[in-house]
């Protein structure tokens, strides 16, 4: 980090920027952290895809089946790989243990990354009032910036009034959103001239910046599952878009909408109608583009070698893959 723990929220302001990626843990056949994958995969991020920054560690990366160590080594590797390619971190540290949490974020503190994101706390069930004194907790144990994660799936949604309320510790600095959109309009009022709002919908992310003002996709699987090398609208949108030429980025984002379609079926329409967050079929996409990925660790389904071949299927006929293929060639 290159701010004084007072200085987090104008740290924030400045550097949370453009598209962020979240990112998931390749495992080895065996269930490993498929290390050497993990730094593929980073080098791919900023040098091909460009970028700003990765989200590590979190709900992609299957955080609750990662031993503490191997949470810490996650971290280590992504800060080496995004120092070398120049891009951000924001590593997800939260567990239910409150001291758990601090020794993480001081371990990603004190190894580099450049803030840390807490999910809202998921056992036992919270008030808006433990979910303060968890934050605060925290905040008050460490000097770096902390994102709040305001997701419902965690077994608790928090009001608008507690976000405000964490938002003024010192070192809060922003809040990722992934809540109905309805949600969002009652909280950016209360938040906007305090911290970094993001609200992570690939397919909201235009109306967003156009809307309310949002400088930063932070963020979610897009930047990497939509994009290929030397194919990247969603770069190229967002730029058009920060720059105010918002009828020139519809025209960009509109040739991604074969690959939103998809994210519906293999991603939104799980998590929502059923409930299972997709990280296999995350994983699946990943590989099919040119990623380390490998199985999801028990907890989760596998995706089946009929999904697998739909899945293939589908993207080819979005012209992705030949995307890939050419740029291998190339």
């Amino acid at each position: 980090m290159n701010y004084r723990k007072s200085e987090a929220k104008e740290a924030a302001r400045a550097q949370f920027r453009g598209v962020w990626a979240a990112i998931p843990t390749p495992f080895t056949p065996d269930l490993q952290v498929d290390e050497a994958g993990l730094r593929h995969n980073m080098r791919h991020l900023t040098g091909n895809l460009k970028i700003e920054g990765v989200f590590c560690t979190g709900v992609m990366g299957e955080f609750w089946s990662l031993t503490k160590e191997e949470r810490k080594r996650c971290v280590e590797i992504v800060v080496e790989e995004a120092k070398r390619g120049g891009c951000k971190v924001i590593a997800h540290t939260a567990h239910h243990s409150a001291h758990e949490t601090v020794e993480l974020t001081l371990h990603a503190q004190n190894v580099g990354a450049d803030f840390v994101i807490l999910m809202n706390q998921y056992y036992p069930p919270a008030s808006d009032q433990t979910m303060y004194e968890w934050f605060k907790f925290v905040a008050d144990r460490v000097d770096i910036g902390l994102w709040m994660f305001d997701a419902e799936y965690s077994g608790f949604g928090m009001s608008p009034e507690v976000t405000a309320r964490i938002a003024e510790i010192p070192n809060v600095c922003g809040i990722k959103l992934p809540r109905p959109i309805e949600h969002y309009r009652k909280v950016h009022p209360l938040l906007y001239n305090k911290i970094v709002i993001s609200e992570p919908s690939e397919s909201l992310w235009l109306n967003n910046m156009r809307e309310f003002g949002q400088k930063v996709f932070q963020s979610s699987p897009a930047p990497y599952l939509m994009q290929t090398t030397k194919w990247l609208p969603m770069r190229e949108y967002t730029e058009l878009g920060l720059n105010g030429k918002f009828p020139e980025a519809e025209k960009v984002a509109a040739t991604m909408q074969p690959m939103r379609e998809l994210m519906g079926k293999w991603m939104r329409a799980p998590w929502v109608e059923r409930k299972l967050i997709p990280i296999a079929n995350i994983k699946a996409w990943c590989e099919m583009v040119g990623m380390a990925a490998g199985p999801v660790r028990p907890g989760l389904p596998q995706i089946t070698d009929k999904e697998r071949q739909e899945l293939r299927a589908d993207l080819e006929r979005t012209g992705l893959l030949g995307r890939v293929q050419l740029a291998k060639a190339a």
